[in-house]
This record gives structure tokens, sequence and C-alpha cells, in this order.
């Protein structure tokens, strides 16, 4: 009777165990834990948290901890990282339908791009990455890029032919710069403020959160507010996690994620905001009005 009795007491220990059992996600991304990935990927993981009761939870591994974007990408595919925080440059070499995004001057505005990263289009461009060994979990953002160099104030395009400038390996970024006569350079981002620092590019292009984020002041002297490429980002997730998850708590992996993208483009918008006169501050030289036309 005792020895039945104890081990009806073990089993419910073990069940009891092993419903409360917490798991805890690898999430990376390129930029540093207060930018607008960081704070995008701590929103996500404090809604997983609080949705599933302390189930799921977050290890941060920001400026590229876990390697860069492409890596990042390759490690979700295969299992070995969990979340990834990651733009439409890198992910367009896996799922390349996501390229179309990456054209040159296709959004208006915020607005127009939001609208139509959360719509139909944005929300079918999800769906095909899970042919890839990719799980779409929502539309972040980067923001808008523009162009920032060590050798002279861009007025027009012409002002940027012959400037070796940084890219990321997207071939659709790439061909659209070479039209504006720029080099255009791919490298990898954790090697990219070393570049910029010894002179090995003159300069690169990015939205103004990943410029401040990253301090590309202290490299750079000229930024010119070119608005040539809306960027977004996207959060994703390793489909080894999607498929043992229940009904209820992928919609919870959802809503977080939703609620992520909120709070990134916030942080995106206050850093458009506010973010020229800090570069300012910091000593760059910005150029606000671009002849927009002379580089379509």
């Amino acid at each position: 009777m005792k020895k039945t009795q104890l081990t009806l007491t073990a089993a419910a220990l073990f069940l009891g165990a092993s419903v409360h059992a917490q798991t805890t996600l690898k999430i990376g991304y390129s930029n540093a834990l207060n930018s607008h990935y960081g704070m995008g990927a701590v929103a996500f993981c404090e809604g997983i948290e609080k949705g599933t009761q302390g189930r799921y939870k977050c290890q941060q591994f920001p400026n590229n901890a876990l390697g860069g974007e492409r890596e990042m990408i390759e490690a979700v595919q295969l299992g070995t990282q969990d979340v990834a925080n990651v733009s439409t440059g890198a992910l367009g070499n896996f799922v390349p339908e996501t390229k179309i995004v990456d054209i040159p001057f296709l959004f208006r505005d915020y607005d127009h791009a939001r609208k139509v990263m959360d719509g139909p289009i944005g929300q079918d461009l999800l769906k095909k990455m899970t042919a890839k060994g990719i799980v779409g979990l929502a539309w972040t953002e980067n923001g808008f890029r523009h162009i920032t160099n060590s050798k002279r104030a861009i007025n027009t395009a012409d002002d940027a032919r012959g400037l070796k400038l940084r890219t990321m390996e997207n071939k659709v970024h790439m061909d659209g710069y070479k039209t504006f006569g720029v080099l255009p350079t791919p490298m990898a981002w954790p090697e990219v403020f070393t570049a910029l620092q010894q002179g090995t590019v003159d300069g690169q292009e990015n939205p103004i959160p990943v410029i401040l984020s990253n301090k590309l002041s202290q490299v750079q002297k000229h930024l010119s507010l070119t608005n040539h490429v809306y960027s977004p980002a996207v959060l994703v997730l390793t489909p080894t996690i999607w498929n043992k998850l229940s009904d209820l708590d992928k919609q919870v992996f959802l809503d977080a994620a939703k609620a992520a993208s909120t709070v990134q483009r916030k942080k995106v918008n206050d850093d458009e905001n506010n973010g020229i006169a800090q570069l300012k501050s910091d000593g760059m030289q910005v150029v606000e009005k671009v002849n927009g036309e002379s580089f379509r």
C-alpha cells in the first residue's frame, strides 16, 4: 500500500513538473538591446512569457552575438537558434519572393509601407517562408534607408557617383545602387564599423534607427536623407518550436509578434523624429532636402 502511494505521489510530481516545464528560446538580432530591434524582441518575449504562464521565455542575443543575419536565418532553419529579428535584405537570399519589397522607391511613406506589409501581400509573403524552413510570425521594421559617407555631402545622385558604399548581400539593392553610380560593396554587418573606420568603404546606407544605435556618427561625417528604400524586418521562428506548440500557444506567439511589431515601429518613429537632431549634435552634417527625383 505504501509502495503504491509513493508511486502515485512520484507520478503526480513528475506530471506537475512536466506541465510547468519551461523552455528558454534564443532570440538574436543585429542591433543593441535598446535599439528598435531590441525593443521589438523584448516585447515579443514578454508577450509569450505572459501568454504561456511562463512555459516559454527568452534569452536575448543582441549585437550579432549569434552571427550576422544570414547566419541567424540559417540557424533558425536548422533549429540551433529559435527566433530572429532580421531584415528582408538578408531574408531575400532564402525567400526570393520577399525581394520585391526591397525595390528602391517602391513605397511613398511609412503609412503606405505598413499597410502593404500588414495587408494581403505582406501576409502572403509570410506564408511563403514556411516552404523554406522558416516560420514568419509578423513584419517588424527598420525604416527608410539613407546614405552616410565620409567624403562629401550628397544633394543629388551625381554626388553619390563613385562612392564605395557597403550594402547588404541583396541583388535588388545592389542593382538599384549601381543605377545611382554607386559602387556597392556587400559586407556582413559585424564588419561594417571597422571598415568605415579604416576607410575600406566610403560609406553605407541604413535607416536612422540603425545609424543611431550603431553610433555611426563616430565614423561618418555626412548623412543624406535619401529615403531610397523602405526596409522591413520580420520576426522568424524555427519550425522545431512551432510544430510543438498547441493551437492556443501558436496564437500567443502570433499575438506577441504583432505586439512586438507595434513597439518596434513606434521606436522607428521616435528615432526618425528625434534622431536627426541627435546626429547633428554628434557632429554629422545632414542634408535634409535631397533631390529625390535625381535618384529615380
